[in-house]
């Protein structure tokens, strides 16, 4: 008796597998560095007990962008460019600095100065491209070394 299994479980088993071994390369402790080095300690709401929450957000978004890289990691080693590649998840990623940036505002406590909105903006926009940008370099890394 055979089973049956269908394209979509294959697919979404191997993006598991290939998600799993790209996550081997970072650690909790890259990812509150990164937060702190990025947003450092920004007050809000609600004290000390909030700050744990808003890690845990910016390292979702990190993880995504991160692993969004890596998944497009394959076109730079097929030949296509940095900015190429980038082009190829824009949306994706303006969605993710969108997140961040919207969760960021909601519960900090800033200014009503657009001024400080806008350059919190590109912070979340930086944060989010570092890690899209560490995800595709050790995408790449993992294909060249053929571990993939």
């Amino acid at each position: 008796m055979n089973v049956i299994t269908t394209f979509n479980s294959k697919r979404r088993e191997k993006q598991i597998k290939k998600e799993r071994e790209l996550l081997k390369e970072i650690s909790i402790k890259m990812l509150k560095e990164s937060v702190r080095k990025h947003f450092g300690y920004i007050r809000v709401q609600g004290g000390t007990f909030m700050q744990e929450g808003f890690d845990e957000a910016c390292f979702d978004v990190a993880i995504e962008s991160y692993l969004l890289g890596g998944k497009l990691s394959k076109f730079g080693r097929q030949g296509d460019s940095l900015d190429d590649v980038k082009k190829r998840c824009d949306e994706e990623l303006k969605h993710f600095i969108d997140t961040l940036y919207n969760f960021w505002l909601y519960w900090a406590e800033m200014g009503v100065s657009n001024k400080v909105d806008e350059s919190f903006y590109y912070c979340c926009e930086h944060f989010v491209e570092t890690w899209w940008a560490e995800g595709y370099h050790n995408g790449i890394k993992r294909l060249k070394l053929r571990l993939h």
